[in-house]
């Protein structure tokens, strides 16, 4: 199936560039949602491509000062601005954005289409989002998106180490922000305050258990239970007290515990059997949640055992 949406190497082709990885998710039942990191530190002078019209934004997230940017809007230019490092900028899909390419860039681009805000006001019980309240080249002082783009940049550089859990529930939270931040976005009611049932709190824990590495969406488990994946997801925090994306790292972290314990394997192979990708992304995950590395910490149980004997 061809790529419909302006993230990949679709928005890549438009800034001259080869290689624009991103993250991808479908968490909302009829919107596909994106991030994309682009970089060129030799770019080669021009206006960049144009994009068909299309009813969704981007928002970036820069992570360098671009001087004196030419921007234009539906084929003409609209402003001629110092774009800074650390700001967030939005651009409506519907008015063709480009900008001149004549300096080193680096961003992060989020794909929010429409259908993607109209879920998160339908999930909310609030009224339609209208337009996204911006102006052309006009910069924003957002530490979510700030937050939100960190992690993500860590992400997009060691993809087969990112679980679809955490891009699934970081792009629905950047979804949320830019609703209520820049669309007005406010709940029609209070949000459901209460957890899971017990048994759906065993049954979920259950499916996202079956599967460590993590290729099960949140959309695919919020869907045994009828629920939407906003709700899914703050009742399952509610209940577990971590969101899924995190609970599903601890789970692989206990389970490569009782492997070192049980079985004189070598680490590379746990790492894979525990649902990592690879043993350096096992020891980055094992050390911040337990705080030593997979290594050290066998060599402790190890002598554990012996001074017991």
């Amino acid at each position: 199936m061809a790529q419909a949406g302006v993230y990949g190497r679709r928005l890549g082709r438009r800034l001259q560039l080869k290689d624009a990885p991103s993250l991808i998710t479908r968490s909302l039942r009829s919107a596909e949602l994106a991030v994309t990191e682009t970089r060129n530190d030799d770019p080669v002078e021009g206006l960049s491509g144009s994009f068909p019209s299309e009813d969704a934004y981007l928002v970036s997230l820069k992570f360098r000062d671009y001087p004196d940017c030419e921007c234009w809007e539906r084929g003409r230019c609209v402003i001629k601005t110092d774009v800074h490092g650390g700001a967030t900028y939005l651009y409506d899909l519907k008015r063709d954005p480009r900008y001149v390419i004549d300096k080193p860039f680096h961003s992060i681009f989020f794909y929010l289409p429409r259908s993607a805000l109209d879920d998160i006001a339908r999930q909310a019980g609030a009224s339609r989002v209208g337009e996204l309240a911006y102006e052309p080249g006009i910069g924003h002082d957002d530490a979510v998106i700030r937050h939100l783009g960190a992690s993500f940049l860590e992400g997009l550089r060691r993809p087969d180490e990112t679980n679809q859990l955490f891009v699934d529930h970081m792009l629905l939270a950047l979804t949320a922000h830019v609703a209520q931040t820049y669309g007005g976005l406010k709940r029609a009611t209070e949000p459901t305050r209460g957890g899971l049932a017990p048994w759906q709190e065993k049954r979920a824990c259950e499916r996202l258990e079956s599967d460590l590495a993590g290729k099960t969406s949140l959309e695919q488990v919020a869907a045994e239970f009828g629920l939407s994946v906003s709700h899914f997801s703050r009742a399952f925090r509610i209940s577990t007290g971590l969101p899924p994306h995190q609970w599903l790292l601890r789970q692989r972290v206990k389970a490569a515990k009782q492997l070192m314990t049980v079985r004189d394997l070598p680490l590379s192979e746990i790492a894979i059997s525990a649902g990592f990708a690879n043993q350096s992304h096992f020891t980055r995950v094992f050390s911040t949640v337990v705080g030593v590395s997979p290594g050290a910490w066998r060599r402790e149980q190890v002598g554990a055992a012996e001074s017991e004997t």
